[in-house]
């Protein structure tokens, strides 16, 4: 019903507007803002965070000129309705930022289940508006896509203020102490014998929001050059952006929050600008030995997903989308993305714990790092992706974020260098299960080989039992192997470290 252009300026050229808008406006004051203890000024935080909005207007605004009136058009009979698509993006993004004040305030306090709800409960009434439009009205082209986008940050903004309605001023949060006492306190307000804002706060985001170009010319890379320098077609860019979607639902479910949750725990058990020498040892302790099983937790994941994703991605788009996902690179894009997961799950928890203890200074340097990464990465993205198609913005995106672990790597090293803790050696699993992650990896390319994809579905459900069988073998081996990370997942070490944090 839908063509792989339309999908292709869907998921590339109006979600890049999207992204960029909103990361743009918000990243730097995220990351700022969740940096402060527990003695802070709540006021002039909310203030500051409502800078997020009219920057958010700016940049849809400024953005939305650029992708109306330099960027090509698609074709009106194959694409419509493209300009009041670019619009609905650009004031989706607007409307996203008008929660950006409750998002942090629950993302400092742990509401974690607020957010799984929320988040959840908006991607679910997109698909369900989406699914009903394509299926009823099929010729309205990108209005359908448009209405999908604006109800998800309708529905998600909605969910954080209905919420903040309820609890503040109720028996809980009074129990709670919690620093903000009514509705009214969450909108900017001037306060008396107080600045209007944390100066602190705002130089600290000034030095984020520097690097919050360059992060996310790393972050879009590959659609930034899709969109400017037309290396491959709408279509093209449309087959890739499902399996990059595809791809990438185990790193935005999982990862994602896990990088979100722990840069506040480590913000609140170790303090920004202080040598290891100088926190309590209790703290470097806690913070150490969360570090090393949150480093062999994610690395064990990416692992097994780089192992048994190779093996199995033609036949997952083979079920997914039939023989226009799984015939032509659509495999061989999804086999490298499975690797480059491995790199995205440990890069999130290497940055996440460097980004939370880089003074300003720090920061301020580690921007021309950045900037240096992101003339090498739009580089090598474009040759990468001329002698290998789109295969070579995801290999661009390997070589991107090794080289970003690398640099994080080389921080914790130095930030635990002068003391007895080592939570570097996360990153080394048992050699015998090293040796279950090859054999399975092994026999399960064999396995692709003989039975998988065009042989029927009994030869596929072998296919998928060989796989369970390496995939139980290997998990086995885990739990009698690594027995210290078994245990801390078990008793749910990870919450009670985070509420010790708070």
């Amino acid at each position: 019903r839908l063509s792989r252009e339309l999908l292709g300026v869907v998921g590339v050229r109006l979600t890049l507007l999207y992204s960029t808008a909103v990361f743009l406006a918000r990243e730097a004051f995220r990351r700022a803002c969740l940096s402060g203890g527990a003695e802070r000024s709540w006021a002039a935080t909310i203030n500051l965070l409502w800078l997020t909005v009219p920057l958010g207007v700016f940049w849809s605004v400024s953005l939305g000129f650029v992708w109306l009136h330099f960027l090509e058009v698609p074709d009106p009979s194959v694409v419509p309705h493209y300009r009041a698509a670019v619009v609905a993006f650009g004031l989706s993004a607007v409307v996203e930022l008008l929660g950006e004040p409750f998002w942090v305030l629950a993302q400092a306090h742990l509401f974690v289940r607020l957010k799984v709800i929320a988040e959840s409960l908006s991607v679910v009434t997109k698909c369900i508006l989406t699914v009903i439009l394509v299926i009823l009205y099929p010729q309205w082209g990108l209005y359908i896509f448009s209405l999908a986008q604006l109800l998800y940050t309708s529905v998600l903004v909605l969910c954080y203020v209905v919420y903040f309605a309820k609890f503040l001023g109720s028996p809980e949060a009074t129990k709670k102490s919690f620093p903000v006492p009514t509705m009214k306190a969450l909108l900017p307000n001037l306060m008396e014998d107080k600045t209007f804002l944390n100066w602190k706060e705002v130089r600290l985001t000034w030095s984020f929001f520097k690097q919050s170009f360059l992060k996310q010319i790393l972050t879009e890379g590959e659609r930034y050059v899709m969109t400017f320098l037309n290396v491959i077609n709408f279509g093209d860019q449309g087959v890739y952006d499902t399996v990059n979607n595809l791809g990438s639902l185990v790193a935005r479910f999982l990862f994602l929050p896990i990088e979100e949750s722990f840069y506040v725990f480590f913000t609140q058990v170790l303090e920004r600008g202080k040598n290891v020498k100088d926190q309590k040892q209790d703290d470097v302790a806690v913070a150490a030995n969360v570090l090393e099983l949150l480093l062999k937790l994610v690395l064990l994941i990416g692992l097994t997903i780089a192992v048994f994703g190779y093996a199995f991605s033609q036949l997952a788009l083979d079920i997914y989308g039939g023989s226009t996902l799984s015939s032509g690179t659509g495999p061989d894009l999804l086999r490298c993305y499975s690797l480059y997961v491995l790199f995205l799950a440990v890069n999130g928890v290497t940055e996440c714990f460097t980004f939370a203890l880089m003074c300003k200074e720090e920061v301020d340097r580690y921007n021309f790092v950045m900037l240096a990464l992101s003339f090498t990465f739009l580089c090598s993205s474009y040759f990468l992706t001329r002698w290998h198609g789109s295969v070579g913005f995801i290999l661009a995106n390997c070589l991107n974020m090794g080289i970003r672990i690398a640099h994080s790597i080389h921080y914790i090293y130095g930030y635990f260098k002068e003391s007895s803790y080592r939570p570097l050696t996360g990153l080394f699993p048992s050699p015998f299960l090293i040796l279950a992650y090859v054999v399975s990896g092994g026999i399960t390319v064999c396995s692709e080989a003989f039975f998988c994809c065009d042989k029927g579905w009994t030869a596929r459900l072998i296919h998928i039992s060989i796989g369970a069988l390496c995939f139980a073998a290997t998990t086995i081996t885990m739990f009698c192997t690594e027995t210290k990370l078994v245990h801390f997942v078990r008793s749910q070490f990870l919450s009670q470290y985070m509420k010790k944090g708070t």
